[in-house]
């Protein structure tokens, strides 16, 4: 008797991961990407500008982000990823050229903010408390409704971590997206706040995700451009891709692992986020001074998180929508100036890439937080999966994998 097939449609993360979540099921699993290769907004490629091999995208993991953990140890990944021993977050105010390291202790009972040198200048352990009104219970607000977004330990500490989260202006976004995240990692303590950074995206989440769906059988086409579902009753009978069409057998199933947008075009009647935030992502070609770290935050600046590589310096710019019509050439020039004060390296613009991303992920607000769906859908066989999903978290690397897990559990418990 023929094995029932599960069709994933996309393999970015979200996708990859509901096919590796359903290796070793009593399924075949076929798997689709309109793009010529796998991905999605998580991969690497060849820049001729540069010369180089860059990500599309600067990602930071945290040590306690377990679903993406466990997804590189069963795939082969987890050995591109490096991080310090501890958490230790380095950071420097161009307005006032002061530096300093956020440093939790590993255990849940935080005594590190007692401590001098621990936490950002001009703190003190009452400002911590702010905090907790976060994890109350209660209906998502906006965070600025919830808590006070002012004082040098919002400015220093969580406006950056929230904005690099939520992808939006901390005091707009939503409070139980920030609180999930808050819970998952800062309340646990240093030893779940470790950051975590991949040796290239690609490397580290897609060739070794594709080379196990390979390993266990998995029908992996790309370039293949689902154009629409062939619809029977409340379920998907078949997928048409305009010059190709495949037809589903009454135990087949679907995960669409699509963005918001085409999920919205091919399903009928779908809820989804309808607004979205943009990244800006830099990318200069010169070798960092040796004493920089990995991983330096930057308050009072344009840019915000600068990533040291071998070969490289690499930016993010979180809720960059303000950016977008900005001329790639003044926004190099104005990115670099600050790259080079913060960095403390005196030298000219060096040759440089800029992505921007302009629907980077849906807008973290609590409107559109509430548009969000769950992986079961009102058709019997279809499943959805994608970081736009109801994960409970932001559009971050964990959330589309756990919402991949979501959608391949919500598959196997389909008639």
């Amino acid at each position: 008797m023929a094995k029932p097939v599960v069709h994933i449609i996309g393999a970015g993360l979200a996708g990859l991961a509901a096919a590796v979540r359903l290796a070793g099921e009593p399924c075949e699993i076929v798997l689709y990407e309109a793009a010529r290769q796998a991905g999605g907004r998580c991969r690497s490629y060849f820049d001729a500008t540069l010369g180089m091999v860059i990500d599309n995208g600067n990602h930071l993991l945290l040590s306690g982000n377990r679903a993406a953990l466990d997804f590189l140890a069963t795939i082969g990944g987890a050995d591109r990823l490096s991080g310090p021993a501890q958490a230790d977050f380095s950071f420097v105010d161009l307005a006032t050229k002061e530096r300093w390291r956020v440093r939790p202790n590993a255990g849940p009972i935080p005594w590190w903010i007692f401590v001098e040198g621990r936490g950002p200048p001009g703190a003190n352990w009452r400002d911590y408390l702010a905090l907790l009104a976060l994890l109350l219970p209660g209906k998502d607000r906006p965070i600025g409704a919830v808590m006070a977004c002012e004082g040098a330990l919002y400015e220093r500490l969580w406006r950056p971590f929230l904005l690099a989260a939520l992808n939006i202006e901390p005091s707009e976004g939503s409070s139980h997206l920030a609180a999930a995240i808050v819970r998952e990692t800062l309340a646990k303590g240093g030893g779940a706040c470790r950051p975590l950074v991949a040796h290239g995206l690609s490397a580290a989440f897609i060739e070794p995700a594709i080379a196990h769906l390979t390993r266990i059988g998995a029908d992996i086409r790309l370039d293949h451009r689902l154009r629409g579902f062939e619809f029977s009753g409340n379920r998907i009978a078949g997928l048409d891709f305009g010059d190709a069409r495949a037809a589903l057998g009454a135990a087949d199933k679907v995960v669409l692992a699509a963005p918001a947008p085409v999920a919205q075009d091919l399903a009928p009647n779908l809820q989804a986020p309808q607004s979205f935030r943009a990244i800006v992502n830099a990318h200069f070609k010169i070798a960092p001074p040796k004493d920089v770290p990995a991983i330096l935050g930057v308050v009072n600046g344009t840019i915000e998180w600068v990533f040291s590589f071998e070969d490289r310096l690499s930016v993010t710019i979180s809720g960059a929508d303000r950016l977008l019509d900005v001329a790639r050439e003044e926004l190099a020039a104005t990115i670099w100036a600050e790259v080079a004060e913060a960095t403390q390296l005196e030298k000219p613009l060096p040759p440089w890439q800029i992505i921007k991303e302009k629907r980077a992920t849906f807008a973290a607000t609590p409107e559109e937080n509430a548009r969000r769906p769950g992986a079961r859908t009102a058709y019997a066989n279809l499943a959805l999966a994608g970081d736009w999903t109801a994960t409970g978290l932001p559009a971050t690397i964990e959330g589309a994998i756990r919402s991949g897990n979501r959608a391949a559990d919500a598959i196997m418990q389909m008639k």
